[in-house]
């Protein structure tokens, strides 16, 4: 029997499991930022003499995060690396005047999370099963292009063997292995970048477990994209968005293309080099509400953009239990304070969410599939903790069908289980 190490690379965090016949464990990583397990997808690199000359210091998960909260404008950062795997425009990028690849950047990530594992890391793996979106995020993916950057990735590693699995069906055989009898299973995976959806048959004959894959269907929008939602209705309305200048004898509104540096919370500290930034700066003299542009640039010179994103997710995450949650942010002043209500969150995102059950109603439709022939619903990933997302599912299957747990693990663990078994080939994509 293989041993077999899951992987769940993930835009937002990334997880590995081990498999030990029936049983799966999490890897735990010890960094400065502490013990978990579970990592945020994100690398930082910073100068340190004490290495040499040309060394740097990287960080990776929490630890890169803090890393660059506590050096702003002398460490680079990047998170939701996966983003860029299926892009051919993403060619590489310069740090410290050095290019990194795309493979490059997801080899520095595993060679982290290996030295934080320390003693924990399986020295005895034959095979590494890793997940894959059924849609990769950004425009025009290239799937193929994606695995063969994971290809090279983890070749230079040593794994022996490197399968790919639909990360909807990972967390489906994770799920499976409850099962009570044979079913027909609709797997939603909520990560941060796409939802994807997997149809499975489960059946168990002569006491193994068997699936037929009957559909897939996924979209590249998920919880990054709700917490940008946010911010726009209440952050950037209050820093300027939709207020005026004046350019001679003109009214011009502030240029929108600001206040897209919001959709990752990093991107500030890009933003603060940029020309635009030079440019937004000038035009406080001549806008009609100097006060807001000014509060702008305050965020971005106190590098707020990590803060900004830690009251946002705080106030998604209450508004997953209460009707009405308070934002607290004080560098927006007044502002920075004030009730939200689900309803007006549910309308902000009103535009996802269709498309998010579109997606839904694609692989129904293409499988020619009725609600009512499906007898188990497995839902995965944080934002299925959204109301209106599981309202989603409740009001097409009913709430006897819905199952859920496991909601940050389940793909990790279900990619080694998968691992383990002899018939792997069935189960990869």
């Amino acid at each position: 029997m293989a041993r077999a190490l899951g992987f769940d690379f993930g835009t937002t965090n990334t997880v590995l499991a081990m498999a030990d016949g029936p049983a799966t464990q999490s890897v735990a990583f010890h960094s400065a930022a502490g013990t978990a397990d579970s990592m945020r997808t994100a690398l930082s690199f910073m100068k340190d003499a004490g290495l040499g000359a040309t060394a740097l210091k990287v960080e990776a998960g929490h630890a890169a995060i803090r890393q660059f909260i506590d050096n702003p404008g002398d460490c680079r950062f990047l998170q939701s690396i996966k983003t860029f795997a299926a892009s051919a425009l993403f060619q590489g990028t310069l740090i410290f005047a050095k290019r990194h690849s795309f493979e490059d950047l997801m080899e520095i990530f595993v060679r982290r999370l290996r030295a934080y594992a320390g003693d924990g890391w399986p020295a005895d793996v034959s095979r590494i099963v890793t997940g894959r979106p059924v849609h990769f995020a950004g425009a025009n993916p290239n799937p193929a292009l994606a695995t063969e950057r994971y290809n090279a990735a983890l070749s230079r590693l040593g794994f022996p063997e490197i399968h790919y699995v639909y990360e909807p069906v990972a967390a489906a055989f994770y799920f499976a292995q409850h099962l009570k009898k044979d079913a027909t299973v609709l797997v939603a995976d909520f990560g941060g970048g796409t939802t994807d959806y997997s149809l499975i048959r489960f059946e168990t004959q002569a006491g193994k477990l068997s699936a037929t894959p009957i559909g897939h269907s996924g979209v590249g929008i998920a919880g990054d994209h709700f917490d940008f939602r946010m911010i726009d209705n209440i952050v950037s309305p209050a820093i300027g968005k939709g207020s005026f200048f004046k350019s001679f004898d003109k009214l011009l509104e502030v240029p929108t293309s600001y206040y897209a540096n919001f959709g990752r919370w990093n991107q500030l500290s890009i933003f603060k080099t940029s020309r635009e930034y030079a440019d937004l700066k000038t035009l406080v003299r001549s806008s009609l509400e100097p006060e807001k542009l000014e509060t702008f640039i305050e965020l971005v010179e106190h590098d707020e953009g990590y803060p900004l994103y830690q009251a946002v997710s705080a106030t998604k995450m209450a508004l997953s239990s209460e009707e009405e949650a308070e934002f607290n942010f004080p560098p927006l002043g007044k502002a920075g304070r004030k009730q939200v209500r689900r309803a007006d969150f549910e309308t902000w995102i009103a535009e996802d969410l269709a498309r998010i059950e579109g997606a839904l109603d694609d692989v129904l439709t293409t499988t020619n599939t009725s609600p009512d022939t499906i007898d188990k619903v497995f839902l995965t990933g944080g934002t299925s903790f959204v109301p209106a997302v599981r309202r989603m599912f409740t009001e097409r299957f009913g709430q006897e069908r819905i199952e859920t747990g496991g909601e940050l693990l389940s793909i990790a663990h279900g990619l080694a289980l998968i691992g383990e078994r002899d018939d792997i080939a069935q189960w990869t994509a």
